[in-house]
């Protein structure tokens, strides 16, 4: 029987051998890695390691490319991924203030994971819901008009949801 990390190493695999045959193969590595996250929830090391003896690129050039990228996370996400929307909507209705009251409220700066692993916090540039603005968006889900009691509000109710 094969575990969820073999099947996903096997979809990984036969996704990367399906990509057509062209001289500058690693041209297809942001669709590979996009994969990967897709499987995984994350990049890992063993990941990257896997599409460079796939690939034949350099597991360095690949780690250059995933942290680059925002979009890329090389640890696993948390059960609630918390992006607060920094666009110019946002931010100018306080969106400043309502990174913070998250910072405050989970012990965590954007871009870590709570050491519960309850909770990601990232950074957003747009998430188009300016009327609502400020907003964050967790998981699939998109919280309008914040404040800072709000955030403590939306904590309470998500670690109760979890338990």
């Amino acid at each position: 029987m094969q575990t969820t990390t073999d099947q996903n190493r096997q979809q990984l695999i036969e996704y990367i051998n399906q990509l057509p045959d062209r001289p500058y193969r690693d041209s297809y590595l942001i669709a590979v890695l996009h994969k990967a996250q897709e499987l995984y929830g994350y990049v890992s090391r063993d990941a990257m390691d896997l599409i460079s003896s796939q690939m034949q690129i350099p597991t360095a050039h690949i780690w250059g490319v995933v942290t680059f990228y925002h979009y890329f996370r090389t640890q696993p996400p948390g059960r609630y991924q918390i992006s607060v929307c920094l666009g110019t909507a946002c931010y100018v209705k306080g969106a400043a203030e309502v990174l913070q009251a998250f910072k405050d409220r989970l012990g965590v700066e954007a871009g870590q994971i709570t050491e519960d692993g309850l909770f990601s916090l990232l950074e957003a540039r747009c998430l188009g819901a300016c009327g609502l603005a400020p907003v964050c968006m967790i998981n699939d889900k998109v919280y309008g008009q914040l404040n800072p009691d709000k955030v403590g509000r939306i904590i309470n109710d998500l670690r109760k949801a979890a338990r």
